[in-house]
């Protein structure tokens, strides 16, 4: 296969002289990126992040950042002949990633732990320790498209749109996307795979991880009861005019949109409309009240200057497999107010708004927020 050019670094130094941090979680994108940085002649380093104690977790769950993933990465890091470390962070990401999981599944949400991880972990304890082996790039195997503009970084959704995970990277900021480098944002999975198996990386048939990492099997009421067992508390199930329909046994084993599981016999099928935490209800109700046209996002990131003059070219995306949305956007105190062009259903708070401008190049990510429990 003939590979296209991934010198995308850009940076102003022979290639000898150039260090860069290779995050490797023990599959084939992170191996291939390995296996590309030091074909080209980079100084690579290899990190595997151990996130989470998994003794208990079978070594066939299809999970990333597992124990066997570790292994792996180090048989990848070897291979290649490169330096290969692990920093042990549970702890940072039992205060950043699993704690906010288990508090917003409690407060109703529907939480995004992939987003947080990038957010806290990834990109900004593994971006400090970059920093200081005085790497001049922090590499990984995200498939993100990204360029240059006039010395900032620039992000888009990848050439492979089944693959592309901007959605989960919107809260990056502008200092540490001029740091990252996404080598396979030109490249298809199966291209991906395919370089895997030229560079005879031992992982290059290795399935794709499905399961959130510290959730074995997505069995995610799991990991609250450890937790917080305390949030498995009975509540009234009720519908749109408040009459009580049947009861539930913790809040937290819904989430917007939800059909089955809700074990009430209606005269047409019932789906969960909203969760109210505060009360320790749920509120049910049938398919076409899921219809939401405006919304409200708290924690905004925006990654370019008056986000609000793009509104007429503006699209959004509310859950990471959805399709981009026409809306438009008001923007105060760090707040947005989004109003979709057409009504959307599902849409649950705590998941990522993220927004996208179309131009000649692609999809360009304009930045996001987090989609409150209050919409209007």
């Amino acid at each position: 296969m003939h590979l296209k050019n991934t010198n995308s670094l850009k940076i102003d130094k022979p290639k000898k002289d150039i260090n860069v941090v290779v995050a490797m979680s023990g599959g084939v994108d992170s191996s291939t990126v390995a296996g590309l940085m030091k074909r080209e002649g980079y100084n690579v380093i290899g990190v595997t992040l151990k996130l989470y104690d998994d003794s208990k977790t079978s070594v066939k769950s299809r999970q990333c950042c597992a124990g066997q993933d570790i292994n792996d990465a180090k048989r990848v890091a070897d291979q290649l002949n490169i330096p290969h470390k692990i920093l042990y962070y549970q702890k940072k990401f039992k205060n950043d990633v699993i704690d906010n999981f288990v508090n917003s599944y409690m407060a109703g949400e529907t939480p995004i732990p992939c987003v947080q991880c990038n957010q806290t972990v990834k990109f900004r304890d593994l971006y400090k320790y970059s920093k200081e082996l005085k790497a001049d790039a922090l590499v990984t195997g995200h498939y993100v498209y990204c360029v240059e503009n006039k010395g900032n970084t620039e992000m888009y959704r990848a050439k492979d749109q089944d693959r592309d995970q901007s959605y989960f990277l919107f809260n990056t900021s502008q200092e540490q996307l001029n740091f990252l480098r996404f080598p396979l944002g030109i490249y298809t999975k199966n291209e991906t795979r395919k370089i895997a198996q030229e560079l005879k990386l031992n992982v290059s048939d290795k399935p794709d991880s499905q399961d959130i990492c510290f959730v074995p099997n997505g069995d995610y009421a799991s990991v609250i009861r450890k937790f917080k067992p305390e949030s498995f508390k009975n509540g009234n199930i009720k519908n749109l005019d408040g009459k009580i329909l049947g009861k539930h046994e913790g809040i937290i084993n819904f989430t917007i949109g939800q059909r089955k599981g809700i074990k009430i016999a209606d005269k047409e099928p019932l789906y969960v409309i909203k969760i109210d935490a505060k009360e320790n209800e749920i509120i049910v109700g049938p398919k076409s009240e899921l219809g939401i046209k405006n919304i409200k996002l708290r924690n905004l990131n925006i990654l370019c200057k008056n986000l609000e003059q793009y509104n007429s070219d503006l699209f959004v995306k509310v859950r990471s497999t959805g399709k981009l949305l026409k809306a438009k956007i008001k923007i105060k105190d760090n707040k947005a107010e989004v109003e979709l062009e057409n009504k959307e259903m599902g849409i649950s708070p705590g998941q990522a708004c993220v927004f996208y401008l179309k131009n000649n190049i692609g999809d360009k990510v304009l930045g996001g927020g987090w989609i409150d429990q209050n919409f209007f």
